[in-house]
């Protein structure tokens, strides 16, 4: 039995069509024909405000005006650095309508890592939450010279006025101070909103077109921006409402996926595709906050990383909760550890739980089988309109027999154009593969009999740290700009705290200077170094000093003997 004979396709939700047609439209003509459609409807659930369809197709044609009116269309970048509040949202839509590209800042990455970001991509506007714009983005004002024009928003604009006005009175929402920048023009959003008119312009999109740029890491630790069409997102779109049955005007989603990931993105763009709500979650570490919000408007569908899911069903509030409305709970990110697969369906309910292998540059690959078979450590099975094989690990040049690990390689109409102006990165991932191209994931999978998937490992020395995942390349790189660093690799070792999830560990051989150094005031300054150039999640949490680092036979250090 081969790949190409897809014995998946049998263990199929009898509603899937395993051969679904990906419509030659663009996510704009989505966005337009829902607006139309669902005025009315709520849109989003934020902190007690309920934003309308009508309400956010007015906001974001006012900023799409605001960008065309600045020159700004086809091709432009615009970055978002925010959490998951409605103006992410309502700006991210106006990008889309500007005919602009979208590009998602995570707001946990360093100053030096944002400006990277922004000057890759190129991008010439953005929307900075107030908190970012004070502790970070002022620190690289000058350093990011094709932005022009900055909009900063604030986490109460769209509270509930009496919520609004306590939380200020209490000092209870954080907040950043706003300055002038030299040779940016800086606006508020309400501002920006205020002044232009709900008249989005006129724009061509065609599917074949960027409509977001993503970065992620990969094998060289250099951030890459994945550049994701239309006609991507059209083919995960319509494969997702498939697979899950989702209900037009008839779901509401609860995910703490931030919208700065890929996953938590595409969550809301189905969500609007659909004229169906969703619940947004600026701080997704709140339990209390997700259970009352959950109580309040029972959601059909949750997404969440596993640390999440645990950090739930720890919470009494969760626990107690009336949980038959919802069909689906769906993990992702990271792999769903058994025990903790089996306490949330103790809690939700048997059969909800599933698991999804996605990455940025596919957005979704294998998915569980919603009221079928299910198999505990499996990441599902493929989706109907992608091909994929897993191949040696050696030449990357055959096909392995099924129930053997390999490189998961995938093509299909999701699979992303290829890297934001890295040419050469697009060829080491975008293959020839038996004379067609295939997308090399650098992997580690097998396949069983019936073709559910099992991930065994990364090729990518990817380190999940409770859901941010870490490239040991990209921190290394800045290991080794510390002058007592001659050799080094970073490891991920086991959180004793969040089961399934990782620590960033990294064993340093210091140069001949530093040698007789003391080891703690060294620590502690490559510590104060990593502090200052990467952001929290990826600094070490434990650094040790070897005289001689293992190596292999042709002179790598061996990662192997370190794990």
């Amino acid at each position: 039995m081969s790949y190409d004979e897809r014995p998946w396709v049998k263990f199929y939700p009898e509603w899937v069509n395993p051969n679904p047609a990906i419509p030659e439209t663009t996510y704009l003509d989505c966005l337009t024909e829902s607006f139309a459609k669902n005025g009315d409807r709520p849109a989003m659930h934020f902190m007690g405000r309920t934003i309308s369809f009508r309400e956010l197709d007015e906001l974001s044609a006012r900023f799409a005006h605001f960008l065309a009116e600045n020159g700004y269309g086809s091709g432009d970048a615009v970055s978002i650095i925010t959490p998951n509040i409605p103006q992410n949202q309502i700006v991210n839509v106006g990008v889309c309508r500007a005919g602009c590209v979208a590009q998602g800042i995570s707001v946990l990455l360093a100053p030096k890592e944002m400006a990277y970001q922004l000057n890759h991509s190129g991008a010439k506007a953005a929307l900075i939450w107030d908190v970012m714009f004070e502790q970070k983005f002022m620190k690289i004002q000058d350093q990011v010279p094709n932005l022009k024009h900055v909009a900063v928003c604030n986490l109460g604009e769209f509270l509930p006025g009496a919520k609004r006005f306590l939380g200020n009175l209490l000092k209870k929402l954080p907040s950043g101070k706003i300055a002038p920048v030299a040779g940016k023009t800086v606006l508020t959003l309400p501002e920006v909103l205020k002044k232009h008119p709900p008249q989005a312009p006129k724009v061509s999109v065609k599917p074949e077109d960027t409509c977001l740029i993503q970065y992620t890491g990969g094998t060289t630790g250099v951030p890459k921006g994945a550049e994701v069409s239309h006609r991507n997102i059209m083919a995960c779109m319509v494969q997702m409402v498939n697979w899950l049955d989702l209900k037009e005007r008839g779901d509401i989603m609860c995910s703490g996926f931030p919208f700065f990931h890929i996953a938590g993105l595409f969550i809301g763009m189905i969500n609007l595709h659909l004229g169906n709500p969703q619940i947004l979650l600026p701080d997704p570490r709140n339990a209390a906050h997700i259970a009352n919000e959950y109580k309040k408007y029972r959601p059909t569908v949750v997404a969440n990383v596993p640390p999440v899911y645990q950090m739930l069903i720890d919470h009494p509030a969760f626990r107690s909760l009336d949980h038959s409305k919802s069909r689906y709970f769906i993990s992702a990110a990271s792999p769903l550890p058994e025990k903790l697969y089996h306490d949330l369906e103790a809690v939700v309910g048997r059969g909800k739980v599933l698991e999804l292998f996605g990455m940025t540059e596919t957005m979704v690959t294998s998915l569980d089988p919603p009221r079928q078979k299910k198999k505990i450590g499996s990441v599902g099975l493929p989706w109907p309109a992608y091909r994929l094989k897993i191949v040696d690990l050696e030449t990357g040049t055959k096909e392995v027999p099924l129930g053997q690990e390999g490189e998961l390689i995938v093509r299909g109409p999701g699979v992303m154009k290829g890297y934001w102006n890295m040419p050469e990165e697009t060829a080491r991932t975008l293959k020839e593969f038996e004379g067609e191209k295939w997308l090399f994931t650098g992997d580690v999978l097998r396949m069983d009999q019936e073709g559910y998937m099992y991930v065994v490992d990364r090729c990518k020395d990817m380190i999940d740290v409770r859901g941010n995942n870490v490239f040991s390349r990209e921190v290394e790189d800045k290991l080794y700009e510390h002058a007592a660093v001659e050799l080094c690799a970073v490891v991920g070792m086991p959180d004793p705290k969040r089961p399934g999830t990782q620590l960033v560990r990294a064993v340093i051989q210091p140069t001949p200077e530093y040698k007789d150094k003391d080891k703690k005031e060294l620590e502690k300054d490559i510590l104060e170094h990593c502090r200052e150039n990467m952001a929290h999640y990826k600094v070490p949490r434990v650094i040790e000093f070897t005289e001689a680092m293992p190596l292999t036979s042709v002179g790598k250090v061996d990662k192997k003997v370190l794990r």
